[in-house]
């Protein structure tokens, strides 16, 4: 059986979420490996909508289990209001969610510190969640993981020492008032009862299953784009939302991976601050924005909308080794007279060979555009690739080429029937 890792190809907000949903009773486990949950992943399933942030979208299929790995941070309060929210609509939980004992925890100290960064001057357009912070920690050897909390002892020794650091930080820089250990420790201990029937063992988890003829989906959050070291730096985000940050945040060997999917939006969109070439300001952008529904399912921001970029696609499908796509938001372009798409860059007068990942030289560059004919035909009743307008082949078909990936699934609208699969 396969093992697949499930990519946002562009700057987040793809559709992941409702992809991940139509894949995922085809699969028996998924897996997320990175992020937070400043990711959020829209699922609508005959009238309701689901926006989940931690806990793969898979767990809405009532056969599947689901891991979240080591490589994601986990807000202990997010998790909770998750489960009891899949809970109170009906869906299983216990017995079929499982969480790496070594993902690391966010702390009240990474969201204080995550919006007073915001507030200053150098803002990156953060969710203000404490991704960043617990990350930075991480790496610092600092963090403190669900492993931890088995140890009331050291647990509190490791929570004293940290919020001493970070108290010196947060009263006497930013004026702010100091935070309660005592608190803090009995909370997460708290918290620690609550989920310890998910603990796991993740990398034995998988690989037991994958032994036993299990089929897994890794599911990452964010866009390749926002990846921290493959992405348009700094404006991104503190993982790596790339295909090999599944090994990483999982604990499997690349050698058990089969295949790469990506998950492409049929125009382009970015949330927060960065340089975004085939933006769209003004009123076609805005009005991209309002047929597309373009807000963040996490903050509610709006996102800036722009043209298809395949050049952008072609660095993203080469860096996560992207054989397969599914084209989302393919309907809201139905309202466009003319479609254009970016094939390449040029700087300073000269085409480029390579996408450039420096904010000053995406800032600069020029997109040079084709043209296409829009379909200005409603296609979100089309079940079948032979019942589309020629213009929305043609369209799809451009798009494939100069960014050199197969479509093998076109969403149409939000629900899970609005799918064509190929």
């Amino acid at each position: 059986m396969s093992v697949s890792v499930l990519v946002g190809s562009q700057w987040g907000d793809e559709g992941k979420g409702k992809i991940v949903d139509i894949l995922g009773d085809r699969f028996d486990i998924v897996a997320r490996y990175q992020g937070g949950a400043n990711a959020g992943h829209t699922i609508v399933i005959g009238d309701q909508q689901f926006v989940l942030h931690l806990i793969p979208s898979g767990i809405l299929r009532e056969d599947v289990e689901c891991v979240i790995g080591n490589g994601v941070v986990i807000d202990p309060q997010a998790l909770l209001d998750e489960i009891k929210f899949l809970e109170d609509h009906g869906f299983k939980v216990k017995g079929r969610l499982f969480i790496s004992h070594n993902a690391h925890l966010i702390m009240p100290y990474h969201k204080i510190i995550d919006s007073i960064n915001e507030s200053g001057d150098n803002k990156i357009g953060t969710t203000g969640r404490g991704i960043g912070p617990c990350y930075i920690d991480k790496y610092d050897r600092k963090g403190i993981r669900i492993v931890d909390l088995l140890d009331k002892v050291e647990l509190e020794k490791k929570i004293r020492r940290n919020i001493e650091e970070k108290n010196k930080i947060i009263t006497n820089v930013f004026n702010k008032e100091e935070l309660d250990v005592e608190k803090i420790v009995s909370d997460y201990l708290a918290f620690d009862e609550a989920i310890d029937q998910y603990i796991t063992d993740v990398p034995v988890f998988l690989d037991e299953a994958i032994r036993n003829g299990k089929s897994v989906l890794m599911e990452g959050a964010q866009g390749a784009l926002l990846d921290v070291d493959h992405g348009t730096y700094p404006y991104v985000t503190s993982s790596n939302p790339t295909s090999g940050g599944a090994c990483i945040g999982l604990g499997l060997p690349p050698t058990k991976i089969s295949s790469v999917f990506g998950i492409v939006k049929a125009y382009t969109t970015r949330v927060g601050f960065g340089p975004f070439p085939t933006e769209l300001l003004g009123e076609e952008g805005e009005a991209l924005r309002t047929w597309g529904a373009e807000f963040g399912a996490t903050t509610g921001r709006p996102r800036r909308c722009g043209w298809f970029d395949a050049f952008l696609l072609n660095y993203s499908r080469m860096i996560n080794g992207i054989e397969r796509v599914a084209i989302t938001k393919l309907d809201v372009l139905s309202n466009m007279d003319e479609i254009k798409v970016c094939i390449a860059y040029e700087l300073d007068g000269k085409r480029l060979k390579s996408f450039p990942t420096t904010e000053s030289q995406l800032t600069r560059v020029v997109p040079i555009y084709e043209t296409l004919p829009g379909w200005k035909t409603d296609i979100t009743n089309v079940r079948s690739y032979d019942d589309l307008p020629n213009e929305t082949k043609n369209y799809l078909s451009f798009i494939s080429e100069h960014s050199g990936f197969e479509i093998s699934i076109i969403s149409v609208g939000p629900k899970r029937d609005q799918t064509i699969e190929l």
